[in-house]
């Protein structure tokens, strides 16, 4: 009897452990799931903005440091000394990829001298990967972003911020995505050969084209050609529009806001935001405040005489000695005005967020802060490692896990992903 006992309960032990794990491969509700265990972390996890956080991929997409590269010869991993950006600021903040702009301000380097300011600029990116392999990767596609992520290093990536870098080369612009760059912002806020900029386009003294030249139309397409995202943050109405009609591929705005809530040229019509949630492609939301604070951006044009007498005052120093203005300085001019002002309230950040995912949708929405491009971020946003503040008021806004993953880095991946694939594959 016993013996008989003792083998229906080896037979019933191992049945059950067998059956074990597919039981706990089946998907059960939270609530059948948290009686079972007594808690339920993986719940805990969806609902914590820190731990959502963390387990994103959060990619930025427009930070101006390369010219600290260059200019001040500072190093990535040096403590930040004023900068909103540097290696230790994006692990704190868990940035995992930077695309650094390659950023040649025209009003400094000659129009036929703007190549040499942009290989200059590029050189000292990748310098940056080649001093310090061992936290730093070079990445040139969505696949090399997971992959550089996965192995605990930070991703570098490159965009020319400005069609005037290409010297109406298409040569050029083939030679600078062989460098590693990945998109090009067809303009900054100077009107180029072949593309207006919404920065000049009420300047009577600017001679503009209506958009997008018939040379502006082949930049586009073989930017698609190439497999390198389009940009069009700074762009006129007009050049948008004849950007989205030419585009075979979805398009990036790498660092631009909502009009609807900040009247910035710079910013994107709810029209522009529908266009580019058709289009497929993602716009980035700007952290500098005179594009996402109305009172702000009112303060900061009401000081722009005063402001332009003191930079006219530098230029005119540098330029008694032949040099161009460095970036530090003029940057310097910039952030004592912004000082007068003081900061933007941080929750205009985030209702520029809230209402491009309310106009274009979740999936269309990143982040493209222009670190180190600004004078000053909004309220409580001081460099990179305040970047799980954005997540955490979303969140508290209703957002879930899944769309902060999405906009934190997904979305960008997606449409880096789409681009690439319709590529020639021969640049």
């Amino acid at each position: 009897m016993k013996k008989t006992c003792l083998k229906t309960c080896r037979i019933l032990a191992s049945a059950l452990l067998t059956a074990l794990p597919l039981i706990s491969s089946m998907s059960l509700p939270a609530q059948t799931t948290l009686q079972l265990t007594g808690k339920n972390p993986i719940q805990k996890t969806m609902t914590d903005p820190a731990a959502v956080h963390a387990s994103a991929i959060v990619i930025d997409t427009h930070a101006d440091t390369p010219q600290r590269f260059v200019d001040e010869h500072w190093d990535f991993t040096d403590p930040l000394n004023g900068g909103m950006l540097n290696y230790d600021s994006a692990r704190k903040g868990n940035l995992a990829a930077q695309f650094f702009s390659i950023w040649v301000d025209p009003g400094q380097y000659p129009a036929n001298a703007s190549a040499r300011r942009t290989l200059e600029l590029i050189d000292g990116t990748l310098e940056q990967v080649r001093k310090h392999p061992d936290k730093l990767a070079l990445c040139l596609s969505s696949a090399d972003i997971i992959a550089t992520h996965k192995a605990g290093k930070f991703c570098v990536l490159m965009g020319i911020e400005g069609g005037h870098s290409i010297e109406d080369s298409l040569g050029l612009l083939r030679d600078y995505y062989r460098l590693g760059v990945r998109y090009m912002t067809l303009t900054w806020s100077n009107t180029n050969n072949w593309a207006d900029s919404s920065g000049d386009i009420d300047d009577a003294k600017v001679h503009h084209h209506n958009g997008l030249t018939p040379f502006g139309k082949q930049v586009v397409a073989e930017m698609n050609r190439l497999g390198m995202l389009v940009d069009i943050s700074h762009v006129s109405d007009k050049t948008f529009w004849d950007t989205i009609a030419t585009t075979r591929t979805p398009i990036i705005a790498s660092h631009s806001s909502a009009r609807a809530l900040t009247h910035a040229s710079r910013n994107m019509t709810d029209d522009m935001l529908l266009a580019m949630k058709k289009n497929n492609g993602v716009v980035m939301v700007n952290f500098f405040p005179a594009f996402i604070d109305e009172n702000w951006r009112k303060a900061w044009a009401a000081q722009a005489p005063e402001r332009k007498k003191a930079q006219d005052a530098l230029e005119a120093r540098y330029r008694a000695k032949g040099l161009p203005v460095p970036y530090t300085e003029s940057d310097k001019i910039d952030r004592e005005f912004a000082a007068k002002i003081g900061r933007a309230p941080f929750n205009s950040l985030i209702d520029h967020f809230d209402h491009v995912i309310k106009v274009a949708g979740i999936d269309h929405v990143g982040i493209g802060t222009d670190f180190d491009g600004i004078p000053v971020p909004p309220d409580t946003i001081d460099s990179a490692a305040d970047l799980p503040k954005v997540t955490a008021a979303l969140m508290a806004r209703g957002y879930t896990a899944d769309d902060m993953r999405k906009l934190l880095g997904g979305n960008l991946l997606r449409v880096f992903r789409e681009v690439q694939a319709a590529a020639d594959h021969n640049p």
